[in-house]
């Protein structure tokens, strides 16, 4: 029984052994080099840095400069040739190949796109032209926006409009507080004494700071 299981034991290996070999047989002979040239197929011109792609394999080859190119591949692959300018060719490697080596002269055809027709007309007079290029409003840029904001108009007009933020608020009592504090048990001073305050009120004036804005 034992020498039984032994002589089992070997036919498996024996057996197991010549599938591999014989798969991997079948795998080298499935192999094919692929070469040959792409050209032009109206003036037999080579293309250069033609694709050559092997299709859902996400591998592939260019052509040189003298459109030649070479790469491996399985029988019965299907191969991409494809370049700007020209239509997409599609060959499959026969699968009853005989050999590992397979020649091919690709010649792609031209791919013309035509557009449709612009037709461009000049203005009917010369007066419309001048009223349109008057009249048309051209948006400022960020200088003369930034120009516009730091106006000194624009800034008075700001300050009059806006009501003062908390900061400022607490500021301005803050100063009201140390004036107070500051002449406690006394007669404050009065600005209508003081030349500076007639000096600011005279320039102000002449700035039309007091003039009404509608």
């Amino acid at each position: 029984m034992k020498r039984f299981l032994q002589y089992f034991i070997f036919t498996i290996s024996l057996l197991t052994t010549l599938d591999c070999f014989a798969q991997n047989n079948d795998a080298q002979d499935s192999v094919v080099q692929l070469y040959g040239v792409v050209m032009t197929a109206d003036s037999l011109q080579a293309i250069p840095s033609a694709s050559v792609i092997v299709e859902e394999k996400l591998r592939g080859t260019f052509t040189n400069d003298q459109g030649v190119f070479s790469i491996v591949v399985l029988k019965g692959d299907k191969i991409r040739f494809s370049c700007i300018g020209f239509k997409d060719k599609t060959i499959i490697i026969p699968d009853n190949l005989k050999g590992n080596q397979y020649s091919v002269i690709q010649l792609m055809i031209s791919d013309t796109a035509y557009l449709p027709a612009t037709i461009l007309r000049p203005r009917p007079t010369r007066a419309q032209f001048e009223r349109d290029f008057v009249n048309t409003k051209v948006p400022a840029d960020n200088i003369e926006i930034a120009r516009e904001n730091n106006a000194e108009a624009k800034r008075r007009a700001l300050i009059a409009a806006l009501p003062a933020d908390g900061r400022e608020a607490v500021s301005a009592q803050m100063r009201q507080q140390a004036t107070k504090y500051s002449y406690m048990g006394q007669v404050p001073p009065q600005n209508i004494f003081n030349p500076l305050a007639w000096a600011e009120f005279i320039e102000a004036w002449k700035r039309g700071d007091f003039k009404r804005k509608d």
